[in-house]
């Protein structure tokens, strides 16, 4: 029972099926926004929604009993297992005021991650690659620390909504970094301080175009780890199966040499 339990629930078609229900659940929470939808149709979408919980959680359960204690020791199942327990939260009656028990339900659509192997493998990549984001984050905090001092030094006396502290500092710098509207910052104090256009070009190169190109990097090759070692299991699981398969042969050439063996002595008997 268990054996065709998991089978079914690994089979691809299944799979799709709990993929198109999450889509179509994650639609049916954007439309359930639309308060002229809601008069007219409140009790047919709230009907498709606990349909959609009821097949998340007939699949949680499935799963529960066909992996038992190996359903846990994968993080994705946890993580569809806490989705799934957030949407029986209550959003009716006396939970119906607070706004926050009717948001937690938005968080069913983040079981897509779950389902499609691209979004996992992104989504495992910037969590892998954290530390050395932090790292380059450090060195664009120092960045931002030496260039804002530089800054306030410079310009804060003249102009001081963007550099009259150390704060207002990092902050302009934190919008010139993202490319918002640097060039009328940097026009306005160019009219005083012509050579300043150097400190504004040095700053844009060395944070937006290096350290966030390196944090860029740091991401893309997660991914591309990632995507090798799922590719490695996904080999792995085919030759594993293939095993199963070739052992399941083997047993059953061993039955059939038996069988033969004991035609062949019961006519030697005879």
């Amino acid at each position: 029972m268990r054996k065709q339990l998991t089978k079914f629930i690994e089979n691809k078609y299944t799979q799709k099926f709990i993929l198109f229900v999450i889509i179509f659940n994650s639609i049916l929470l954007g439309m359930m926004t639309n308060n002229a939808l809601m008069s007219r149709y409140s009790n047919i979408l709230n009907l498709l929604c606990n349909v959609c919980v009821w097949i998340f959680t007939v699949e949680i359960a499935i799963k529960l009993y066909a992996y038992k204690k190996q359903f846990f020791k994968d993080g994705w199942n946890i993580f569809d297992f806490i989705i799934v327990l957030i949407s029986w939260v209550p959003t009716g009656g006396v939970f119906s005021s607070f706004r926050v028990f009717r948001i937690l339900r938005t968080l069913r659509a983040l079981r897509l991650i779950t389902q499609l192997e691209k979004l996992r493998v992104i989504v495992q990549a910037i969590i892998d690659s954290i530390p050395n984001v932090g790292w380059a984050s450090v060195l664009l905090l120092v960045i931002f620390y030496i260039f804002a001092i530089m800054g306030t030094t410079l310009y804060g006396q003249d102009y001081s909504v963007e550099f009259g502290s150390l704060g207002k500092s990092m902050f302009t710098l934190f919008q010139i970094m993202t490319l918002e509207a640097w060039a009328d910052i940097a026009r306005d104090i160019m009219a005083k301080y012509p050579l300043s256009w150097i400190y504004f070009i040095s700053f844009i190169l060395v944070s937006s175009f290096i350290v966030m190109n390196v944090i860029v990097g740091v991401v893309v090759n997660a991914i591309s780890e990632i995507s090798e070692d799922v590719k490695r299991e996904k080999e792995k699981k085919i030759l594993k199966d293939q095993k199963t398969e070739l052992e399941v042969e083997l047993y059953n050439l061993k039955q059939q040499i038996k069988k033969v063996e004991q035609m062949i002595e019961l006519k030697q008997n005879d």
